[in-house]
């Protein structure tokens, strides 16, 4: 064939050259995890993938294909500037998302996709969650990556694109670039097969870090952008629905207790509530939960004081997921999140909702931006009648990335307690645990590293806490209070946990306060966030209808579970052990030894009967 005819080949060929480059700069990247394959899975992940980085390329080849058939149509028309331009600003950008995507990877578990982008209107937030990052290699990929990329498309591919050949003006030259333009469809779909490419298709291992390798960045971005928040129909049918809601309903099914019964720990039905959202806390750093010692040694106490619930799961891995399942009891979604819906969060019951039918004062206290992650418009469908945010802070107290510490939060919360009428809701989320772990004092463990910063944040917080009960007994509302403290999600450190295991979920959630009638001991129950509402509601002798996804901990009747998602894959925990469960693959990720066979398919009832309610709301 001659040179003028295999011009968008050629093109083509360096749009491909990429994501291969891509992907090696991935393995290279992670090479401790890549450490882990085996030579034949290190080659698999690059032909499994090409699929995938044949679509990338076609995609990005529609344009300047049609600048090629342009050019044989009309003679003296020459567009090759225009297609050099084109391939000059997607350098970088190609650049940027894979530069972002390599410390994403780490912090997250899973590839870049469309989440970041609900923080982009809070750039500030957005920007302290990554600070923790080498910025400094990033930024020397990001730049090698342009040059590179630049260099090899103008040293070698432009000059093949750029040869004056009249052969492109002939009829067969016209035909062939017409052909090439259709025939793109067919890598564009990832083959002549029924269903367009997705991300299973690439999948080949039973090592998800494999999986995960063999996908091309840019075009999970981009297939990600164009599927976010707007499902039609539900993507997790994994049985008929009415089999799924036969699973789910076993799963609650349980004698209840009296309103008087012997399960009530709490000396009044009206106690002013206290709840304390801990940002990022893990269970293994919570001394009373097996963890590392001397991490936590207030929380500790309070456990000892009250009752600590041990074996309590977070239902995802983000703050505003968290959010939902603590304050609404509601399941998590894998890769979208209903707080981004407001449509939706209006349709949600809320635990601020009921507790203002009762004539509780209700506020929010948050030392950073509550337009963050659209948590706003949630809190503002709860009803609460104060929020409290970095903006009520006088700027001499800006003293984090994200806002104020949690010391100076928690001094103000205390003395606006002090006037506030009684009864009162109040909750407050903490937020100096959160990347990049800059506290305001001096380290009680020594380190520089990611690990041992976010160690001596969850330190400091627990610090600022002790403080504020211990203020805080000395009040004339104490012996009437009832503080509720639960994790809004745990964390991969200490252990660098991959994004499914069940230990990066495990979380703390007890009650204390002087409204209880003694201290109790740990309940070992298997629970999750969801469960968090009903059962201080059940104390509270006031309904639970509205929360159905929860269940009662103190009733020891209840099925001991919990399910908790990650991205596009799920974990089902029991006594019998955990089973985790990949989405896209349709695989088993892991389980332990004396998991049933039975137990996934509740896990995928649950998955699928959650799912299509969040399409409901």
């Amino acid at each position: 064939m001659k040179p003028a005819y295999l011009r968008p080949l050629v093109y083509f060929l360096f749009w491909l050259l990429v994501g291969v480059l891509i992907k090696a700069l991935f393995l290279g990247y992670h090479y401790s995890k890549t450490d882990g394959l085996t030579y034949i899975e290190i080659v698999k992940v690059f032909l499994y993938g090409l699929r995938m980085d044949a679509s990338f390329a076609a995609y990005l080849c529609a344009f300047p294909f049609i600048c090629f058939l342009l050019e044989g149509l009309l003679k003296n028309l020459r567009l090759s500037s225009l297609v050099n331009g084109y391939t000059f600003l997607l350098i970088p950008v190609v650049a940027a998302l894979v530069t972002a995507d390599l410390e994403m990877y780490n912090a997250w578990g899973y590839r870049l996709d469309a989440t970041p982008l609900q923080y982009l209107n809070t750039p500030r937030e957005m920007v302290a969650s990554v600070s923790a990052a080498p910025v400094f290699l990033l930024t020397l990929v990001f730049l090698f990556l342009i040059l590179f990329l630049g260099f090899v498309y103008q040293r070698i591919f432009r000059p093949v694109l750029e040869k004056k050949v009249n052969t492109t003006f002939t009829m067969g030259g016209k035909i062939v670039a017409f052909c090439f333009l259709v025939i793109l469809i067919i890598p564009m779909r990832g083959g002549l097969q029924h269903i367009p490419i997705n991300q299973s298709d690439v999948y080949f291992s039973n090592k998800l870090y494999a999986n995960h390798a063999a996908v091309n960045l840019p075009w999970n971005v981009l297939y990600s952008l164009n599927r976010r928040n707007y499902a039609p129909k539900n993507p997790y049918k994994y049985m008929a629905m009415a089999q799924a809601q036969k699973y789910v309903d076993s799963l609650y099914t349980s004698p209840e207790l009296p309103a008087n019964g012997s399960n009530s720990i709490l000396k009044s039905t009206r106690p002013n509530i206290l709840f304390i959202i801990l940002e990022s806390n893990t269970a293994k750093l919570v001394g009373c939960l097996g963890g590392e010692p001397g991490v936590t040694p207030h929380l500790d106490q309070l456990a000892r004081d009250g009752i600590i619930f041990t074996n309590i799961y977070a239902g995802g891995d983000r703050s505003e997921k968290g959010l939902v399942a603590l304050l609404s009891g509601y399941p998590v979604q894998t890769t979208t999140s209903i707080i981004k819906l407001p449509r939706k969060t209006e349709h949600l019951p809320h635990l601020n909702q009921i507790l203002k039918s009762q004539g509780y004062q209700t506020s929010y206290y948050y030392g950073g931006e509550l337009a963050f992650a659209n948590i706003k418009s949630y809190l503002l469908n709860a009803g609460y009648d104060r929020l409290i945010s970095k903006f009520d802070f006088p700027a001499n107290t800006y003293n984090s990335k994200w806002g104020v510490h949690d010391h100076v939060l928690l001094n103000r919360w205390l003395a606006d307690l002090k006037t506030e009428k009684q009864p009162f809701f109040s909750t407050l989320f903490t937020l100096s645990s959160h990347e990049p772990y800059d506290v305001p004092i001096p380290a009680k463990f020594a380190g520089t590293d990611e690990a041992t910063k976010f160690k001596n944040s969850m330190y400091y917080t627990d610090q600022s806490i002790g403080n504020f009960i211990l203020a805080a007994k000395k009040q004339a509302w104490w012996k009437n209070t009832l503080i509720i403290m639960a994790a809004d999600h745990g964390h991969r450190f200490p252990g660098d946990d991959p994004n499914f295991k069940p230990s990066k979920f495990r979380i703390p959630f007890l009650l204390t306060g002087g409204a209880l009638k003694q201290a109790y001991p740990p309940v070992n129950t298997i629970g999750s966030q969801t469960d968090i509402v009903p059962t201080v509601l059940h104390q509270l002798h006031l309904p639970t209808e509205p929360f159905k996804w929860g269940k009662d901990l103190l009733n020891p009747a209840v099925k001991p579970f919990a399910f908790y998602v990650f991205n596009d894959g799920f974990g089902f925990v029991t006594p019998s052990g955990t089973i985790t469960f990949d989405n896209i693959s349709k695989q088993v990720i892991s389980s332990d030894p004396a998991v049933p066979k039975q137990q996934l398919n509740y896990g995928k009832a649950y998955m699928e009967l959650s799912f299509e309610d969040y399409l409901n709301k």
